[in-house]
């Protein structure tokens, strides 16, 4: 029994193989570190901004060398014919929309890129961004473009202590903006945010499944070193998930999500070199499995809670 809608599934009964992402760092920066917004950035966040696994630009300066790196970092693995290129370092529609328009075409020319997946803020796609993506869309037809919003939380309380910099109608306007132009949506959601419960979370899931993201990646909250977070947890003020919380609050969210919502992921593992806690998330494998295996003792699925609600 497929116990959850995986992106895997999604590919497979789509493009009818497996398609691997490629983290592309292409040299952006954020309104939350650059001043425009704040200097200090999320309280979570590394000096990688998000994207400490992509390809490091300082080997690979342009988009097609960083593809390729990516490729073969998968040596003997079964990738299939096609990738996914996934501009995943800091915020990647922040930029004049030429350089934005140049860089995603370079990836889009590529053969074996399926697509593009754009991390990015909802405060940073406006309108005429909307416009050129699908511009690019029309010109591109048989390749497919994504946008990853870092939602975490729809609570204003929580998203002001960590810093997000801005408010919740920012991200709804952005989605419906997305969504009238027919481009998906994968929200990011941060699961263990200092202060927050599982109703916490299950509002947040709720609002998703209101909004109709297409698609939705949990995380865990990670304390790196070197990040505000790292002070909060020597201090004692933060206390990070223990795997079990972690676990349940996963199914938790997954029984209550709309069947339809792609499941990105359901984890993250920080990089080791940075990680302070918890130190039991970077065994990635043994995570995936404790709750793949739950999820079959209780009988859980996706969706076994969900109930469609509707608004005038």
């Amino acid at each position: 029994m497929t116990r959850f809608y995986s992106l895997n599934d999604y590919l497979k009964d789509t493009y009818g193989e497996k398609l691997y992402k490629i983290a592309i760092d292409a040299g952006f920066t954020c309104p939350n570190r650059d001043g425009t917004i704040a200097e200090g950035g999320c309280i979570f966040c590394s000096a990688g901004g998000s994207g400490d696994y992509a390809v490091r630009r300082a080997r690979h300066t342009d988009i097609q060398e960083q593809l390729a790196a990516g490729r073969a970092l998968f040596g003997s693995k079964q990738t299939g014919r096609g990738c996914i290129a996934y501009f995943q370092a800091y915020t990647n529609t922040y930029g004049p929309l030429s350089r934005l328009r140049a860089l995603y075409a370079e990836a889009l020319r590529e053969p074996a890129v399926a697509g593009i997946s754009v991390g990015t803020r909802p405060d940073c796609v406006p309108e005429s961004t909307v416009t050129m993506l699908v511009d690019l869309m029309r010109e591109f037809p048989d390749k497919f473009v994504w946008i990853e919003l870092g939602l975490q939380t729809i609570h204003e309380e929580t998203a002001l202590f960590i810093r997000r910099g801005y408010t919740l109608d920012v991200y709804d306007n952005c989605v419906s903006l997305l969504h009238q132009a027919h481009i998906p949506v994968v929200t990011h959601v941060i699961l263990g945010l200092p202060g927050e419960t599982q109703e916490h979370v299950l509002s947040t899931i709720a609002h998703l499944n209101d909004i109709r993201t297409w698609g939705i990646k949990l995380h865990l909250l990670h304390v790196l070193r070197d990040t505000d977070l790292a002070k909060l947890y020597a201090q004692g003020v933060y206390r990070p998930l223990t795997q079990t919380e972690y676990t349940d609050l996963v199914i938790a969210c997954l029984e209550h999500l709309s069947p339809d919502v792609v499941i990105h992921r359901l984890t993250g593992d920080g990089p080791k070199d940075l990680l302070l806690a918890p130190l039991w998330s970077a065994d990635k494998r043994n995570v995936l499995n404790t709750i793949h295996h739950t999820m079959k003792t209780r009988g859980s699925y996706q969706g076994r809670l969900y109930t469609e609600r509707h608004h005038s």
